[in-house]
């Protein structure tokens, strides 16, 4: 069996998966198995849809506690002390000015299992994550993107 790869995450991204482990362990599994039972309690399971639907919720659920259960182990939590180096690293916050918009804009520097761009959380495997990692306050980054180089100047690293 090949070696599983590393999934890089902050301490609140780890929490949060221990989280949502747990959660769908202790609450999720109960409240399907509870469905199947109300489902097989009617009878026929040949044509029951609430029964086929909480078999499937319950396949999805399990899927998803394997999942969560490879992603903890597989873990490599970003250690508190490697944030504050003066150099962009993984679960770092850096606010960058826009050169072609003109603008101020705060990204947080996660791994791809955290990133959430719509919530500023890009990964440090994207194309602007792998670009700003190493660099300090006052950079110019480049970014290859579709649309053209896009270029930001590094203005904080929190």
């Amino acid at each position: 069996m090949a070696e599983s790869k590393k999934i890089v995450l902050t301490s609140e991204g780890y929490a949060k998966i221990q989280e949502e482990l747990e959660h769908l362990k202790v609450v999720r599994r109960k409240e399907v198995a509870q469905k199947i039972n109300e489902a097989r309690s009617q009878g026929d399971l040949s044509e029951n849809a609430e029964y086929d639907a909480a078999k499937e919720e319950q396949a999805e659920i399990e899927a998803r506690i394997v999942e969560l259960d490879n992603m903890i182990r597989n873990a490599e939590v970003i250690a508190e002390d490697e944030l504050n180096s003066g150099h962009v690293s993984l679960g770092n916050t850096v606010k960058l000015f826009d050169e072609e918009f003109q603008e101020d804009v705060t990204y947080s520097i996660v791994g791809s299992a955290e990133a959430d761009p719509e919530q500023g959380r890009i990964s440090n495997e994207s194309p602007l994550g792998t670009a700003l990692i190493g660099h300090v306050i006052g950079d110019i980054v480049e970014v290859n993107a579709p649309d053209g180089v896009i270029t930001f100047k590094i203005l904080d690293i929190m």
